[in-house]
């Protein structure tokens, strides 16, 4: 992706697991930028019917906290329901994030992450609004 979009991601080379780097104009485009590079880095592919929707709420301390918790939520929601999210209507305030997510059972999956890991994770403020590289145990 072009670095010049307001959100976006692009697969980074890592020795051993998979890495990607996010950005987006703010901390709601950025966690959904993370939610699709995931998608995308494990080959998600969703049921056309049904749509489904589901709701949650994450306190956090710090964004990097946030950010990794938002990730492992969608993980949970792939591994113990089988259900991808492909659109997010996300509310940050005061510490925490209420999540309405939509998505639709999973057809398919080329790769299986373990975890969001905490291995170098630093937001940083860019020109671009947020940045962050994410490290995802495979």
């Amino acid at each position: 992706m072009k670095e010049s979009q307001t959100s976006g991601y692009e697969e980074i080379e890592h020795t051993a697991d998979c890495q990607v780097r996010v950005w987006g104009k703010d901390l709601s485009f950025l966690l959904m930028q993370a939610a699709i590079s995931m998608n995308t880095l494990i080959g998600m592919a969703l049921k056309p019917e049904p749509r489904l929707t589901r709701n949650f709420s994450l306190s956090f301390s710090d964004i990097e906290e946030l950010l990794v918790s938002f990730l492992n939520e969608l993980l949970f929601f792939i591994e113990m329901e089988g259900i991808g999210f492909d659109q997010f209507k996300l509310s940050i305030d005061d510490h925490q994030l209420d999540a309405i997510v939509y998505g639709a059972p999973i057809a398919s999956l080329r790769k299986e992450i373990k975890a969001v890991t905490y291995h170098n994770l630093k937001i940083e403020n860019t020109s671009h609004g947020l940045e962050a590289h994410i490290v995802f145990d495979v």
